[in-house]
């Protein structure tokens, strides 16, 4: 009957709501209807974007959507509607979505990059715990993005550089790759897409009859909204503990769950060699992976000589604050599986200090309440300090939960090579209270041996926010003592003890207003040097930042900000200055440099965010004022500048543009003491689904005049070599870097993938000027490998 009326109505042209006959089992979220018994039909289907087969005459529907952003508690302007049921061996959604404001944005783009189109998210907690959900996302062509959503308790805020945080659901990490399948369409209605997640795709408690937790959030791009069927309230610690429940499933067959995933890889690298230019050709290297699902909820990963080529190069970043280390996030296929469980406060635990594995193995899972990752490799030689020995890594991250939100975690990491050794213990947890607040906490401690000596320092942390509708706040308290090192983790800045109070407040405008949204927040930040906080010394930097952010309608984002700040002088960072100054008398004397004791600031910014609009968006950010010249320690002026434009020109064509601007002055004649450019292009082809073609060219120009004792004596600056008592002199310096990428990907599936690329980095002298570019490196590298699912 729902096969004859479906096809009717196509005929005839419908664009409205398909009628569904009285038998249909409906939940609607508005009302409260949130406890879901999921049909179950011992069939299966062609997943081909058509929800025409009898078997969704059967399906429960989800409806009565709400919005969640950028104001919760709003019936939802569009209409959406999904089917539910499970077979066997797998659930399947069915999705319509209906769009009677505006057009819908759909392009044919590449996996995990659908977030500039209209899409569906499924966030399917199979645990019920409302702590994690895995997430299955689809634009309206059927194109995937998927991942995890952990709550840990919110950080980001408002503005750039802090703000308080009022609400609005954590990111979710898109890492991981699930194997499941989808297809979607365009409709006179809006649009229509058909998704089916095995089994064997999936981790679960063990058991007979299952409860699991589900929300569905949908982001309309056209007018900003992002509306959840299960009703979720902004003033929450949790998005996830508002989901509804996908009740009464029962008899799942998983089946045996092992994945052997096979790789070849082969690499030429080009660079200058006595004679000429020539080409380093690598011998293939087999490799690959296998996974072991032991049981519904427990999972064993094994490699051994895996590919960790890059397939995008990390993108460039240019320092300003050099006590700050960089960071580059993990992209390796073997560490990505499952990383969310190794999350843990302050980065303890970070993948990529395991250089080039030999062989590694993790295991992963959830059992009884508790959550466990375990992982061991051992390391290439020549990532070890001696250049001979394996360095051997061994990290594990368990949590327990607590009550309905709260949970208590534990952490140990060491790394071994040779003789020397680093070990970190971690003990941390979260305790949510009062429906909008959460305390968390964090002890750790590291103990490293480097020869004959050890070092033993503490991490400590303690945080209260505050999740309100209108009130919020951040605030924290932690230290990371100067010796505390983590060769398994990533602390970007030791040695430093920082509190922050970070009140803030939100006001709603009416749905379709000029401002929809507004939040002011304050920010009062300390750092102090561990040393001197521990001996009851001065504060070192203080800051005071005063944040706005607008959204207006149509999902357009505008903030500003004044800062004013002071930073005192660092003495480690300068211990090795030294300063050329005239004697009394006559001649010149060479004497340690000594910087000001602080240095005030006082600057604003002003940032703008496009909508997602069908071709194109765009943002932009401009800080200016007066800030702290690090390359001398004096006060300069400073201008930073960072943009992008995302262009689509074509359903398969994706243009990225970026650009970032970093120019400091110094106050005391205007000159130009440093400045960086760094310009990155992206173009990327989509011929089908799992193919495309993607180019990316990359500009990094850092340019730096010969330093002097700016602040006081005006004399040139020297470098002291600690070891040899030589000084160098601190004259201009010109990087100029450019790198061009090619990759060609074919990619069906997870694990089953084709890469073909190139890559070339060349420099010159002289910023921007192409002619005089030499290469200094290439090199092409292949990948080929194919998953077997048993």
């Amino acid at each position: 009957m729902l096969h004859a009326l479906l096809l009717a109505m196509r005929a005839a042209g419908a664009t409205g709501p398909v009628p569904l006959p009285d038998t249909t089992l409906v939940y609607d979220g508005s009302r409260g209807q949130l406890e879901v018994t999921v049909p179950r039909v011992d069939a299966e289907t062609a997943v081909d974007g058509v929800l025409d087969e009898p078997v969704w005459q059967a399906a429960a529907m989800l409806r009565g959507f709400s919005q969640y952003a950028p104001s919760d508690g709003i019936r939802a302007a569009d209409s959406t509607q999904v089917l539910v049921w499970y077979s066997p061996t797998a659930i399947h959604f069915g999705i319509r979505a209906f769009e009677a404001h505006g057009a819908v944005h759909a392009t044919l783009a590449d996996r995990d990059r659908i977030f500039s189109d209209d899409n569906v998210q499924l966030f399917l907690s199979t645990f019920n715990d409302g702590r994690q959900a895995m997430l299955f996302a689809v634009n309206p062509l059927g194109v995937q993005a998927d991942g995890t959503l952990i709550e840990t308790g919110r950080s980001s805020g408002t503005g750039v550089f802090g703000g308080g945080d009022t609400g609005g659901r954590e990111p979710s990490d898109l890492s991981p790759d699930y194997t499941f399948q989808s297809k979607g369409r365009l409709t006179g209605y809006g649009y229509e897409v058909e998704v089916r997640i095995p089994f064997k795709s999936l981790r679960y408690q063990s058991g007979t009859t299952h409860r699991w937790g589900l929300n569905v959030v949908r982001d309309v791009q056209h007018s900003g909204y992002e509306d959840v069927w299960a009703p979720a309230k902004r003033a929450s610690t949790s998005f996830l503990a508002q989901s509804g429940t996908l009740a009464g499933l029962t008899d799942l067959r998983r089946g045996v769950v092992v994945d052997i995933n096979p790789e070849l890889t082969s690499k030429v690298i080009g660079g200058a060699q006595p004679g000429g230019w020539r080409y380093d050709v690598k011998n293939p290297q087999i490799g690959g992976n296998v996974r072991w699902g032991i049981t519904n909820n427990l999972t064993l990963n094994g490699t051994a000589n895996p590919d960790f080529s890059q397939v995008e190069s990390d993108a460039g970043q240019i320092a300003f604050d050099p006590r700050l280390a960089l960071f580059f996030a993990e992209k390796r296929p073997f560490f990505l599986d499952g990383i969310e469980l190794f999350n843990i406060p302050n980065q303890l635990i970070y993948t990529r200090r395991i250089v080039q594995p030999v062989a590694a193995v993790k295991l992963t899972g959830k059992v009884a309440g508790t959550t466990v990752a375990l992982l061991s490799a051992v390391d290439d030689p020549a990532a070890s300090a001696t250049g001979t020995d394996h360095p051997i890594y061994n990290l594990l991250r368990a949590q327990r939960d607590v009550g309905r939100q709260s949970r208590i975690g534990l952490a140990y990491t060491d790394r071994i090579d040779g003789d020397n050794s680093n070990r970190v213990a971690d003990v941390d947890g979260r305790v949510a209270f009062g429906g909008v607040y959460a305390a968390q906490f964090q002890l750790a401690g590291s103990r490293t041996r480097m020869g004959d000596t050890t070092i033993t320092a503490p991490l400590w942390q303690a945080r209260l926010d505050r999740t309100g509708h209108t009130v919020g706040l951040r605030s924290s308290f932690a230290g990371i003592g100067e010796g505390f090192r983590t060769a398994s983790g990533f602390v970007g800045r030791p040695g430093i003890v920082r509190a922050l109070v970070n009140p803030s407040a939100t006001l709603y405008g009416r749905r379709g207003g000029l401002v929809e949204r507004f939040t002011a927040a304050v920010a009062l930040d300390g750092t102090w040097q561990y040393r001197k906080f521990i001996h009851g010394q001065g504060i070192q930097d203080q800051k005071l930042h005063f944040n706005g952010n607008v959204a207006l309608r149509g999902g357009w984002g505008v903030g500003a900000g004044l800062f004013i700040e002071s930073f005192g002088y660092d003495s480690a960072l300068y211990a090795n200055y030294a300063v050329v100054v005239a004697r009394a008398g006559g001649g010149r004397d060479t004497i340690p440099f000594t910087g000001v004791p602080t240095i005030p600031n006082a600057e604003g910014f002003v940032q703008i965010t496009t909508p997602q609009f069908a071709r194109f968006d765009g943002n932009i950010f401009v800080l200016y004022g007066h800030d702290e010249n690090f390359y001398e320690w004096s006060s300069s002026k400073l201008l930073l500048l960072q943009g992008g434009i995302n262009w689509r020109p074509t359903g398969k064509l994706r243009v990225e543009l970026s650009y970032f601007w970093l120019q400091v002055n110094r106050r005391s004649d205007g000159s130009q003491v440093g400045a960086g450019h760094l310009p990155r292009l992206k173009l990327e082809y989509q011929l089908s689904r799992p193919i495309f073609l993607r180019i990316v060219g990359q500009y990094q120009s850092q340019q730096r005049d010969s330093l002097r004792d700016d602040s006081r004596t005006d004399g040139p600056l020297f470098l002291r070599d600690p070891s040899t008592g030589a000084y160098t002199r601190l004259g201009a310096q010109s990087t100029n870097v450019f790198r061009a990428d090619v990759l060609f990907s074919y990619h069906p599936t997870p694990g089953t993938v084709l890469f073909a690329g190139y890559g070339s980095t060349l420099e010159e002298p002289r910023p921007f000027r192409f002619g005089d570019l030499t290469r200094t490196n290439d090199g092409f590298f292949a990948k080929v490998s194919y998953l077997f699912r048993l």
